[in-house]
This record gives C-alpha cells, sequence and structure tokens, in this order.
C-alpha cells in the first residue's frame, strides 16, 4: 500500500497536466470519434503512471537509503504519464497534419 503514496504526491500534478492535454487536443478539433481517442490516452496515461509507480517502487532497491522507494515512484509515474501523453499528442499533430 505504501507504494501508492507517489500517486498520492503527484496524483494532483498529473490531473492538471491531463486536463491542459485534453484542453489543447478539444481546441484543435472536436470530431467526436477522436475525443473517444483522446479519452482513452488520459486513462492509458493514468494506467501507465500506476504503473511506473510500481516499477519504479520495485526497482529502487536501497540505493541511497529508505527514502528512495518514495522518491523513485513519483518519478517513476511521472514518466510514465508523459510518455502515454507525448504519444498521444504527437499522433494528434500527426492527424492535424494529414488533414490539413
Amino acid at each position: 500500500m505504501a507504494r501508492f503514496v507517489a500517486l498520492l504526491l503527484i496524483g494532483p500534478w498529473l490531473a492538471v497536466l491531463a486536463w491542459l492535454y485534453w484542453l489543447y487536443v478539444r481546441k484543435s478539433h472536436a470530431a467526436p470519434d477522436l475525443a473517444r481517442r483522446d479519452i482513452f490516452v488520459v486513462v492509458a496515461a493514468f494506467a501507465a503512471a500506476i504503473a511506473g509507480a510500481m516499477i519504479a517502487w520495485e526497482a529502487a532497491i536501497g540505493h541511497g537509503g529508505a527514502i528512495w522507494k518514495y522518491l523513485a515512484g513519483p518519478v517513476g509515474a511521472y514518466a510514465g504519464f508523459n510518455l502515454v501523453l507525448a504519444y498521444g499528442l504527437l499522433r494528434h499533430l500527426q492527424w492535424r497534419r494529414r488533414r490539413s
């Protein structure tokens, strides 16, 4: 259960990033089928954050003391979340370029 403390620490910032992503992609197109894809990207980003926190928690094996697990967790969550959002943003930009 302690491994999810990372999500409590970084969760509000991830919610802000998801909201900013949603604002950007909704402003640039409003097609309903693309909205489903963007919802999937945001949900997948949160799933990647959970997976990243769990992986980072398990990977931090005593480097720098016991506190390192609590520092590696948010870093893993942030990395996983941003990788998925960056992929979604790149796909969105490719779609926009093809459409114009």
